[in-house]
């Protein structure tokens, strides 16, 4: 069984909602759920926000944040998920963002880093993801997107 089949399963049995908000992983988080039949039961919304303008108009991202921390930062990815939450209303959202390569990091933001934020209504989980910066760029999506879904499941058994 693949990583996704048992994010959706603990999703239909806890009857629970997500939505996405995506950034360096371009909407393959989303593609991953929705590729299960039946996802409708629990994909809320998903977004692909991908320049600074969609973070801050869709989601509520502050112009402080992205000025002060940057899109790839944790100050960010939290924004994104409760600007999402706040949107949608979903029981769980995701969001991500970082840096896939291979051009664009920087010593202190290397290409193959990703924050993301897994949040609720009572708890949140912002966490880096840390790949090394020579993983092509789809395998880099790939990869952040398998660690985002582990880290969803596990979170799963917290609610």
């Amino acid at each position: 069984m693949s990583i996704e089949l048992d994010v959706a399963k603990k999703l239909f049995e806890k009857k629970l909602t997500i939505a996405m908000t995506e950034s360096c992983t371009g909407g393959l988080l989303s593609s991953k759920l929705t590729d299960i039949s039946g996802s409708s039961e629990f994909v809320h919304l998903n977004l692909v926000t991908y320049s600074n303008e969609a973070k801050h108009k869709m989601l509520g991202v502050r112009l402080e944040t992205l000025e002060n921390f940057g899109a790839v930062s944790e100050e960010c990815s939290y924004e994104m998920a409760k600007g999402l939450q706040e949107l949608t209303h979903a029981d769980i959202c995701i969001s991500t963002t970082g840096i896939a390569g291979p051009t664009g990091g920087t010593k202190e933001k290397p290409v193959g880093l990703m924050y993301s934020t897994i949040y609720t209504k009572n708890k949140s989980l912002t966490y880096e993801v840390l790949l090394p910066s020579e993983t092509p760029r789809i395998k880099m999506k790939e990869e952040f997107v398998k660690a985002v879904l582990q880290k969803v499941y596990s979170f799963l058994d917290l609610l």
